[in-house]
């Protein structure tokens, strides 16, 4: 018997660890630093389970309702293309950006022969205008104007563009000047 009136430990043998106590919950000294921190958070949920700080932050958010674990939320960093996509939806932006793209891929949707000699200009309320550099590409496009149409529905989606509005090339205005003259015919009446 001991001092204390306890029953003496076994003697460990020869060339083997101590057996260790099981009413013992601390695991033997490990030269990495764990376990320093393992009795931390040991002694931490003895005490009194979170620090006061994260116990009134979670139990904030218990009250309004919101649980938070593991998984991602709202709060959580979002990636780029996410947040944008909120942004687009939320500005109803989709069908402008789209409009934007076809303008950008106008050649890929028409063909390079007719992109060179045609431009896309607006797009408002389904009607897209697209100006030419001549007048004969004007009237092609006119001819045209159905299939483009079809294609820029499939592209935006059904019903976005109802209309193809097709201008000439700018041309010089002969309606200005000192000389002019009202409701004449400009410049032709002196032509030959």
């Amino acid at each position: 018997m001991n001092p204390d009136g306890e029953p003496p430990l076994p003697l460990p043998a020869s060339g083997a660890e101590p057996a260790p106590d099981p009413g013992d919950a601390e695991p033997p000294h490990a030269d990495d630093g764990l376990d320093l921190a393992r009795a931390l958070t040991r002694a931490t949920a003895r005490i009194g389970g979170r620090p006061a700080r994260r116990r009134r932050r979670t139990e904030s958010r218990e009250q309004s309702g919101r649980v938070t674990g593991s998984h991602p939320d709202d709060r959580d960093p979002q990636l780029v293309d996410a947040t944008l996509g909120r942004l687009v939806a939320e500005r109803g932006w989709a069908l402008d950006l789209k409009v934007h793209g076809v303008f950008a891929r106008w050649d890929a949707l028409v063909g390079p022969e007719v992109a060179e000699h045609s431009t896309p200009e607006s797009f408002a309320d389904g009607r897209l205008v697209v100006r030419t550099d001549s007048t004969a590409w004007a009237t092609q496009l006119r001819l045209l104007a159905p299939t483009v149409v079809r294609r820029l529905n499939d592209e935006l989606g059904a019903g976005a563009v109802t209309a193809l509005d097709v201008v000439g090339p700018h041309l010089p205005t002969w309606k200005k000047g000192p000389r002019s003259v009202r409701d004449g015919r400009g410049p032709r009446d002196t032509y030959g």
